[in-house]
Formats: C-alpha cells, structure tokens, sequence
C-alpha cells in the first residue's frame, strides 16, 4: 500500500542514490570532455587503436574500458558521453564491462572465498575481450574482416 512515508522513504532514498551516482559520473565527465581536448586523450586513442580496432572500438574507447575495469561501471558510464560513440560501440563496450568490471573490488571479494584471484581476473578480461569480438562480429562493425 502506498502511503506518504513509503512515498517520502522512496523520494530520500532516490535522491541519496542520484547523488551517489552523480558523484562519480559528473566528475569523470567534466575530466574526460578536458582530456578529449587535450593531446592526452588522442595519444592514448592512437596508442590503443591497434587493440581496439579487434573488438571493433575506436582508441578512445580505451578510456571507458579501463575505467570500467579498474574503478566501477558509473565512471565508465561517465566517460562513454563525452566522447560521443555511437550505439553499436556503446553496447560493444557495454558487453565487455559486463564481464569484468570493478575488478580490484570484485577480487577482493572473490579472495575472501578462497579461489585464486590470477585465475579469476585472466577468465574475466579474456571473456571480456572475446564478448567485445562477438559482439563486433554480430553488429557488423567491419572489424571481422580483420580478423580472418
């Protein structure tokens, strides 16, 4: 039943959650849009072109990854908007985050019960990059014709 508390608890607990997320997503924003004017961020994308190109991603698509990766998906999200892809390559990426993301915290996690973290962190990024492959395949993204 909806009453005026759960309506209020409802509205806090939105907004307490809005400003979590907004917290690490605006921030990364704002850097990112400054990096993307930089010459920082068109050094990495030509550095990791070569790498990207396999699972059909521009180089500054690295960015979204290895923030994904390492810190959480929100920063990925927040990084993703400035640079401007389009929906092939945001659900590329987004398939890839899917596998393996915030990997120190999971792994943390995943040490406490008791399998081995090596093991567990190459399964993630390996089926990672092979989901961005199929993905590149499946949404014709031109990159398969590099691939064989």
């Amino acid at each position: 039943m909806l009453t005026i508390s759960t309506f209020k608890r409802g509205i806090s607990n939105g907004l307490n959650i809005t400003w979590e997320l907004a917290k690490v997503v605006v921030p990364v924003y704002f850097a990112v849009t400054f990096l993307k004017y930089s010459p920082v961020l068109p050094w990495l994308s030509s550095l990791m072109s070569p790498m990207m190109q396999i699972v059909g991603l521009p180089g500054e698509a690295s960015m979204p990854l290895i923030l994904g990766y390492f810190i959480n998906i929100y920063a990925a999200i927040g990084a993703i908007l400035p640079l401007g892809l389009d929906s092939k390559e945001i659900t590329i990426i987004s398939a890839m985050l899917l596998m393996a993301h915030s990997l120190p915290i999971e792994t943390a996690v995943s040490k406490k019960t008791g399998i081995r973290v090596v093991s567990i962190v190459i399964i993630r990024v390996v089926l990672s990059l092979l989901v961005g492959i199929l993905f590149a395949v499946l949404l014709h993204t031109g990159s398969y014709e590099k691939l064989f």
